[in-house]
């Protein structure tokens, strides 16, 4: 790669159409101060990004539904969204059921509790690797042409929609607490279907402001009634064992403005649709500004093919589609779960026609939140996007994404360097995204841009600095706070902290000397916890507050209650009158002080309490494992199965845990951290399977409360080994651990118990 690069050129291009209204929450369904436009959403004439993340609560304890959704506004998501199971409410005919943890009313009501708007995605048909897609055994059984304007099947979804509305009790309504809508998943070639679905909807009682569809794979949607959603995912589980890295995959990797994304789900429409491989992609729509539901929060993990993706594999797709222009972020999943029981399982399977063997029980995905409830390093990454999104949405909403002069000439091209400019043409964001999975980056040598905006131009840094692998950065442009204009800086903004002289807090890149430039003059910025001060002719002031990359990724901000910047290794949340509660041993939060221009611990309550224990659970061998198990268990569609509970339960070898007397504490939480090696693996309270997973070869959390567990319960592990010579797809290290067994891989490795305490900021009168 050559190391004397001229400066890359980006040159603003303005929005290529006016603006347009939509009837959409304009004309139809208002609820008041809220309005869509072709660019973007806007609350009380203010423009805003929003952030959604799928958490389903039926997948989720009731008693769990509080602390996952403070989570998530901890994580920066402003609006939950969840699909509304069909199979789950109502999984025997005539029985629908909204009690206990289907209580779809009362997860609205805390929802809107925590400050969080909400989207339903009301089916009928899910998907969401679920049985049948979301069908009751009785629907998908029935003799109807499911998924179309069939008189028979439309019925059908007239009675599931009028016993949801009642359930729901008014909360679908433009005024209320519901702001969008989701008809059908994944529907590819009935648009009139989904007019049909929507008009059922509005009959039996429920409406909101925004109606939305997928988009992807090419879908025809009816023009003007429902918003289009994409997705993007870095890998998927819904390819074979041996397929390379899918181009589909590779492309989220890349700043474009291809929204469409023709992969995802693509084995469910082979199997259900057969037709052509590929599909063209969907053009945007010009009514519409670009919008998704499905960015890869994490991933599922299928029998065949278990893709483990990094924090920042999650980050880096979610990071290029800001500077693309979107207009709102949604990722799937959130916050993994558990599926219920079931009678047959509630999960996809190959037993029911689907192309994949999904855990019957666990459903952590990945997930920022996991199954557990324990936070990922994902969580971080992405939280700072979010931050980043709540201070300056409101200006970028407003600015178009504009690519480079010179740009990838394809997802095989990993020497141009990716970036991009969203600009109004006076300010505006330098994106650059130097990551990607599978196959590494190597430095970037010499970057210097050139940024032609408006009657000015940019050049930035003011010599050349090297990009390396794993930068994802957002650099500010012609930025103006305080009464002061920075020309640019070469670190990612952050947030902006109000005060009467307000905060620019910005996080230092790795490897990348930090650098701002105000009024032509060059100062280099050194990472500290003390900001430094700038002034303009006296007129204004400004601080600048760098953070170094290991303190970014302790950031927190809340913005309820008052903006404020927040330092915690700890897990934090807060509710909607911003008070601070930490889930962990002992807390340690420091809050910034704009006033005093430093941080100070927050003192947490209850003082003095006794910190939370660690400790390793006693394993008592129960039953060694049966004869070796076969490298397959069959096939379908040439894709692997998973073993039958009866395989499993004659092949599995079986550990009794030894659990520590303080887990029965009231007012614990107890987690489990299983390390193992193998190919399945159930965790069982007093005999009953309370959650399950297909190795990966990371560790297994497990939340003893949320299993089921209680004082003298018995709680085993059961661990069915792998044969080396299996050829499901793993991860490089979880391979190369598989080949270095004889024979068979079979391992418990650890199970490690801690307790974590909830601890509550302490409120000065």
């Amino acid at each position: 790669m050559p190391t004397d690069h001229p400066p890359l050129v980006v040159r603003h291009r303005p929005w290529a159409a006016p603006l347009r209204r939509p009837r959409m929450s304009n004309a139809e369904d208002v609820r008041p101060g809220l309005s869509l436009t072709s660019r973007h959403l806007t609350r009380d004439g203010v423009p805003l990004i929003p952030v959604s993340g799928e958490l389903h609560f039926s997948r989720v304890p009731r008693s769990r539904w509080p602390q996952r959704l403070r989570q998530m506004r901890a994580g920066g998501v402003t609006v939950v969204s969840s699909y509304v199971f069909w199979l789950h409410h109502v999984e025997h005919q005539g029985e629908p059921r909204f009690d206990g943890n289907l209580d779809v009313a009362a997860f609205v009501d805390l929802a809107a509790e925590a400050g969080l708007d909400v989207i339903l995605r009301i089916g009928p048909w899910c998907h969401g690797e679920t049985r049948n897609g979301g069908f009751p055994d009785w629907v998908q059984q029935a003799p109807v042409r499911h998924r179309t304007d069939d008189p028979a099947y439309l019925a059908m979804v007239r009675d599931w929609y009028g016993q949801l509305a009642i359930a729901l009790g008014g909360r679908c309504r433009a005024g209320g607490p519901v702001l969008a809508l989701q008809l059908e998943n994944e529907l590819y070639d009935q648009p009139a279907h989904l007019v049909t679905l929507k008009r059922l909807a509005r009959e039996a009682g429920m409406t909101a402001p925004l109606w939305v569809a997928t988009a992807w794979g090419g879908a025809e949607l009816p023009a003007e009634e429902v918003l289009p959603l994409y997705g993007g995912y870095g890998d998927g589980f819904w390819v074979g064992a041996d397929a390379p890295w899918d181009p589909t995959f590779r492309d989220h990797f890349f700043f474009s403005h291809t929204w469409d994304d023709p992969g995802i789900g693509a084995d469910v429409r082979r199997s259900q649709h057969p037709g052509p491989a590929t599909v063209p992609p969907r053009s945007p729509s010009t009514l519409f500004p670009p919008a998704t539901c499905e960015l890869g929060g994490g991933m599922g993990t299928a029998y065949h093919r278990r893709p483990r993706p990094a924090a920042l594999d999650i980050a880096a797709v979610a990071h290029c589609k800001i500077g693309n222009g979107s207009a709102w972020q949604g990722y799937y999943m959130y916050a993994g779960g558990t599926n219920p029981p079931g009678d047959h399982g509630m999960q996809e399977s190959h037993a029911t026609g689907y192309p994949n063997d999904l855990p019957r029980r666990g459903y952590d995905f990945h997930a920022p939140i996991g199954e557990a409830g324990t936070l990922q390093p994902s969580h971080a990454e992405l939280r700072r996007q979010h931050a980043f999104l709540a201070a300056f949405g409101a200006e970028l909403a407003e600015m178009p994404s504009t690519l480079p002069e010179t740009r990838p000439s394809g997802v095989e091209d990993g020497d141009t360097l990716r970036w991009a400019l969203r600009s109004d043409g006076e300010s505006g964001f330098l994106f650059i995204a130097w990551h990607q999975p599978h196959v590494p980056l190597d430095t970037y040598r010499a970057a210097r841009f050139r940024v032609v905006l408006d009657g000015d131009e940019l050049v930035l840094p003011s010599r050349p600095v090297d990009i390396p692998p794993g930068t994802l950065a957002r650099w500010p442009l012609r930025f103006t706070a305080g009464g002061v204009r920075l020309d640019w800086a070469t670190a990612s903004a952050l947030t902006l902290l109000p005060g009467d002289v307000p905060t620019l807090v910005l996080t230092a890149e790795p490897g990348v000397e930090a650098e701002i430039a105000l009024n032509g003059e060059v100062r280099t910025l050194t990472p500290a916890l003390t900001p430094v001060r700038l002034t303009t002719n006296g007129a204004g002031a400004l601080d600048v507050l760098l953070l170094d990359p290991a303190t970014a990724r302790t950031a927190w901000v809340c913005e309820d209650g008052g903006r404020r910047l927040l330092l915690s290794d700890d897990e934090l949340s807060w509710g909607s009158d911003g008070r601070v509660t930490a889930r962990c041993g002992v807390p340690s939060v420091r809050a910034y002080d704009p006033a005093r221009r430093a941080f100070t611990e927050l003192p947490m309550d209850p003082a003095g309490a006794v910190p939370a224990t660690v400790g390793d659970a006693g394993v008592e061998l129960l039953r060694a494992a049966g004869a070796a198990v076969p490298v397959a268990y069959g096939k379908h569609d040439g894709r692997q199965s998973a073993p039958a509970a009866g395989t499993f339960q004659e092949l599995a070898a079986a550990y009794r845990l030894a659990l520590p007397a303080w887990v029965d504490e009231d007012g614990l939480d107890v987690l489990l951290d299983i390390g193992w090696g193998g190919d399945v693996a159930e965790l069982r309270v007093d005999g009953r399977t309370a959650t399950d997973r297909f190795w990966d070869g990371s560790t297994w959390k497990v939340d003893l409360r949320d299993a089921g567990y209680r004082p003298g319960s018995e709680v085993t592990v059961h661990i069915l080994p792998l044969a080396a010579g299996s050829t499901v797809h793993l991860p490089r290290d979880a391979r190369d651990r598989l080949l270095a067994a004889d024979g068979q891989l079979l391992a418990l490795d650890h199970v490690r118990v801690t307790s974590l305490r909830t601890w509550h900021e302490r409120r000065l009168s």
